[in-house]
Order: C-alpha cells, then sequence, then structure tokens
C-alpha cells in the first residue's frame, strides 16, 4: 500500500490539537481562486523550478530525455507541458534549483518518520493530520495509515474539503478522532465559479459527519470578494448553527503561495486578490459569533 505525499510538517500548532506532525497527501477535486497551495491539486509528483537558485551551468540540459529544457540567451527555459517529473534534472542540478514536488510512500515507511515524533505528541496531546489536496482522494492509503496510526495510539485527524464519496467518509470517519472540514460558500452556483465544482456533495457529507461523528471543527477561509459576498457569511453560520457545530477556525487569505504558481509552471497566479484587512476580519468574526460558534482566527 502507498501514497502520494508533498510534504511532512512538523511540529505543527494549526491542524488539530496539541504539536502535530501534519501528512499532506496530493491530489485535489477543486480549483479554488485563492488557493495557497497549488502544488496540491495534481495527483502525481510534480517538477518546481526555482530560478533564483539556478547558476546557469546547464548541467539540467543533456539530462532532459523529453525536450522538456531549452536554452535561452538569458539561462533555460522549462516547458512544463512536456515535462514528465522524471526526476533526471533534478538529479543533476547542484544548487537544488530543480526539485521534484511530491514522493511516493509505503504505509510502515511513513509510520516511521511519524514514529520520530511521539514524544512531542505525549507532552503535547497531539497527533497526526492528514491532510492536502484532498487526502480522501487516497482512500485506501488513508484508511491504511488512519489504521495503523490508531493501532499506535495516535490521536488521528483529516483535514478535508469534504469532496468525496460517502462511502469513503463512512470507512474514514470511524479510524479519525478529530475533522478539519472545510466550507467555503454555500451557494452552489457561487461555489462553482470560486472553486470549480458544485457543492451538493460536500455539504451532504457535513450534515451526515456531524450527525455521525463527535468531532467536526469547521475551516471558513475569507476571502475578499469571493467568500464575504451575497450573505455567505451569514449562511455559513446559520448551517453550522444549525448541525450543532461548536469550533471554526476563520482564515483570512493570505498571497505567501504566489511564488509556487510560477515555479511550477502554473499560466496563471491570483495575483489581484484583495488580502482582508483586520476590520474585514473582526467584522466577519463577530457575525460568526453572533450564530453561537467559538471562532478562533486563524488555524
Amino acid at each position: 500500500m502507498t501514497g502520494t505525499i508533498f510534504r511532512v510538517a512538523r511540529a505543527s500548532v494549526h491542524d488539530g490539537p496539541g504539536l502535530r506532525t501534519t501528512i499532506f497527501l496530493k491530489g485535489c477535486p477543486l480549483r479554488c481562486q485563492w488557493c495557497h497551495s497549488p502544488e496540491s491539486q495534481q495527483p502525481r509528483p510534480q517538477l518546481a523550478v526555482h530560478d533564483e537558485r539556478c547558476l546557469v551551468c546547464g548541467t539540467c540540459l543533456p539530462g532532459c530525455e523529453h525536450g522538456a529544457i531549452e536554452e535561452e540567451e538569458k539561462g533555460y527555459h522549462t516547458d512544463f507541458g512536456r515535462c514528465r517529473a522524471c526526476g533526471a534534472c533534478v538529479a543533476r542540478c547542484p544548487s537544488g534549483a530543480r526539485e521534484l514536488v511530491g514522493r511516493v510512500v509505503g504505509v510502515d515507511e511513513l509510520l516511521k518518520e511519524i514514529e520520530r515524533d511521539v514524544v512531542f505528541f505525549d507532552e503535547s496531546g497531539g497527533g497526526v493530520t492528514f491532510s492536502g489536496g484532498e487526502p480522501l482522494m487516497q482512500p485506501a492509503f488513508l484508511e491504511a495509515m488512519l489504521t495503523t496510526c490508531r493501532a499506535r495510539g495516535l490521536h488521528t485527524a483529516v483535514d478535508t474539503c469534504g469532496m468525496a464519496e460517502p462511502a469513503t467518509f463512512a470507512r474514514v470517519a470511524p479510524l479519525a478522532d478529530l475533522f478539519l472540514f472545510d466550507v467555503k460558500v454555500i451557494d452552489d452556483r457561487w461555489h462553482r465559479h470560486v472553486t470549480g465544482a458544485s457543492n451538493h456533495a460536500i455539504l451532504a457529507n457535513l450534515r451526515w459527519l456531524c450527525a455521525e461523528h463527535r468531532r467536526v471543527r469547521v475551516r471558513f477561509p475569507l476571502v475578499p470578494g469571493l467568500t464575504d459576498v451575497g450573505g455567505n457569511v451569514e449562511r455559513v453560520g446559520q448551517l453550522l448553527a444549525s448541525l450543532g457545530v461548536q469550533d471554526l477556525d476563520l482564515l483570512p487569505y493570505h498571497r505567501a503561495g504566489l511564488a509556487k504558481y510560477d515555479r511550477l509552471g502554473f499560466a496563471t497566479a491570483p495575483t489581484t486578490l484583495p488580502v482582508p484587512s483586520a476590520a474585514d476580519v473582526d467584522r466577519a468574526a463577530q457575525v460568526l459569533r453572533d450564530f453561537g460558534l467559538a471562532v478562533q482566527v486563524g488555524g
């Protein structure tokens, strides 16, 4: 049993209680206009090019068998459409300007990485969080990891956008101590516009999970002009109050991930989206608190 991950974050304090090891799995069914982790979207490993590290030495060029690297007047251009992420140029690069984002790991291999942090879990009441991307896009691997971690006595959490088959949630729910569930937009038409997909399955899964699972914490991204319009903040509060949700993380949009788009060869990046002001955040937080939610700003 193997899965594809792109990051292991240790000593995380934003992905559940205590100090946590967060495993980021590749692949996501949504294309949120504000995505700060574009490296999570594709399910397979990808090439990332850090131009600022490039020595313009040309050692990468002979290693590419797919014609994806071209010499230019000021350096070397990568055609990401031709790149197959084989890693040959990465192995040849002396400066780390080229890297593969994503690696295939086995259950036992990943458990060994996690177990290095058990002492921190024990001291802080922490554990393991599986995030993404969308971890439920790799359901068999996620189920195997949750089963293995619980057998080891580790607290487990799943950070999900909620878009998955109901049967997948039914299999995974008993294995996770906590769900961190993203709720972005209530209106289906607007949800399609800002994420590229309907929210019907997402909201159905949320309702089922709140009815069947004892621990659900909702995360709401605050993106000016996208998730705070049309009464969406109020509608989020109404829905969560009706479902008995108590805890909510209000996540203000930030631009920390913009540089990743160019490194991964994306044609466009969400450079024009505004960052919410302190007043915007306070206003949204108060609206949600008025529905009886315990709101924490930040993850």
